[in-house]
């Protein structure tokens, strides 16, 4: 076994160490929404420098890691790439906030991201939906906007991964520079606005993935190694989420939505109705008790006049802002039961700039934001909104998560799933692992057995 390991991760060093010789991952990296007319990557001469340094970095990384596969089996192999990547990612911080989220999301599309093939321990599995999750951590949505590193994404370990928000019609989103770091505050302030390639590239994307899992199972080539049941979706291993937006110029907002229900749902293992970004004017009007009914009935309609398996449709969400009072919270609950909505994603990024984040200068960007200053407000939602709709739907906690004591909060307090970003974007690779690692721990400090357990004690 420990040969074998060692001979394929030896084989996966020699390999990796080629392409990133023979490729320029700067020139490589795509754009963040389509150009009309574009045939080419763009140039960056500005980062070509640092991004010598990050290349050169990594080529160092591959070669020692070819030198020590030869003692090392898979699991431990495994280990030390996860770790590794703690030395390359802080060379992304010297590079301009959006080009480091292109040159990542475009990392994991090509396969140049650790590989978690370590199993998940067993009290971190649950079900929701009737979907099998391995673990309750998942990548939030803005990361992967086109779904163009999804396997790349699930394949680090993540329990599930939240692809878009993806519009109708491509879009560029607002002008540049709209993504803005507050390093000491483990913060990020984005205006992006819906950039996208569009449901057609996205959904392309997405069938071709869909293709390919349903070709590995019918000729029998997956990697399960029983008949059981095993954590799982549509892309493969870990759970998909497509979140849907709406274009900017689109005066007809449940349409838009609907269209994407259309396009993207056969590939979901989940739905989300984007309702909460700050950036695109208008957007969080539609969280009023009567917008919001109205365009989830029309939503769900669409949804459930399309043709089914024997699994059924894809779950419906919707994703709310953390900058709602008391009166809106209990007017989403309201909806969400009514019309019994499959679950709600808490929280979106925040307008307003809470200590420490006001004392820094660049507090002045417009946008959202997102990471540990949110923490606060929007555990504090998550925690209202279980008690407003009783326990009965599945919250996914999101804002603020960089540890697994924060998952473990977030839990305790009401999510059934967690998610994360910005924790990502300054942790990377390294604090999937992390994460699980650390939750482990909080469950089994407090003698809870599973993550079912441990939904809503705070309210016990």
């Amino acid at each position: 076994m420990a040969g074998r390991a060692a001979t394929s991760s030896a084989k996966w060093a020699r390999e990796f160490l080629f392409r990133r010789v023979s490729s320029n991952p700067l020139g490589a990296t795509r754009n963040c929404s389509s150009v009309p007319g574009a045939s080419s990557a763009p140039k960056v001469p500005h980062f070509s420098k640092k991004g010598r340094i990050l290349t050169g970095a990594t080529i160092g990384l591959a070669i020692a890691g070819g030198a020590y596969v030869s003692t090392a089996d898979e699991a431990t192999f495994c280990g030390w790439l996860f770790n590794a990547t703690k030395v390359v990612n802080p060379f992304f911080a010297l590079l301009d906030a959006e080009f480091a989220h292109k040159l990542a999301v475009s990392a994991a599309a090509r396969g140049w991201v650790p590989r978690e093939k370590r199993p998940d321990p067993a009290i971190l599995g649950l079900e929701v939906w009737g979907r099998k999750f391995s673990n309750p951590i998942g990548l939030a949505a803005g990361f992967d906007k086109n779904a163009e590193a999804t396997e790349g994404l699930l394949g680090m370990g993540f329990g599930f991964v939240e692809v878009g928000s993806v519009t109708p019609v491509p879009q560029e989103g607002n002008p540049k520079p709209r993504i803005f770091r507050l390093s000491q505050e483990g913060a990020i302030i984005n205006r992006c606005g819906f950039n996208s390639e569009g449901i057609v590239v996205v959904a392309k994307r997405l069938g071709a993935q869909h293709g390919k899992r349903m070709l590995a199972e019918t000729s029998g080539t997956s990697s399960s190694p029983s008949d059981d049941v095993k954590p799982g979706g549509k892309s493969g291993p870990g759970i998909l989420g497509v979140n849907l937006g709406k274009n900017k110029t689109s005066e007809d907002a449940a349409a838009d939505y609907v269209q994407g229900v259309h396009n993207l749902s056969q590939y979901a293992d989940y739905l989300v109705i984007n309702v909460s970004s700050p950036n695109t004017a208008g957007l969080r009007m539609l969280q009023g008790r009567k917008q919001l009914k109205d365009l989830v009935k029309k939503v769900q309609a669409a949804r459930d006049e399309m043709q089914w398996g024997d699994e059924g449709p894809p779950p419906l969400l919707v994703k709310i802002a953390p900058d709602l009072s008391r009166g809106e919270l209990e007017d989403i609950a309201a909806v969400a039961l009514a019309l019994h909505l499959d679950g709600l994603i808490i929280s979106n990024t925040t307008v307003s700039r809470p200590d420490p984040v006001s004392n820094n200068p660049v507090a002045t960007e417009a946008g959202g934001l997102s990471g540990k200053p949110l923490f606060p407000l929007s555990t504090n939602m998550l925690r209202d909104m279980y008690t407003l709709t009783r326990g009965k739907i599945p919250l996914i906690g999101c804002g603020g998560v960089s540890s697994g004591e924060d998952a473990y909060k977030k839990i305790r307090a009401g999510a059934t799933l967690v998610q994360l970003y910005t924790g990502f974007a300054y942790g990377g690779p390294a604090l999937i692992p992390q994460i699980k690692e650390e939750l482990v721990k909080c469950l089994e400090r407090d003698g809870f057995k599973s993550i079912h357990e441990a939904i809503g004690a705070d309210h016990r």
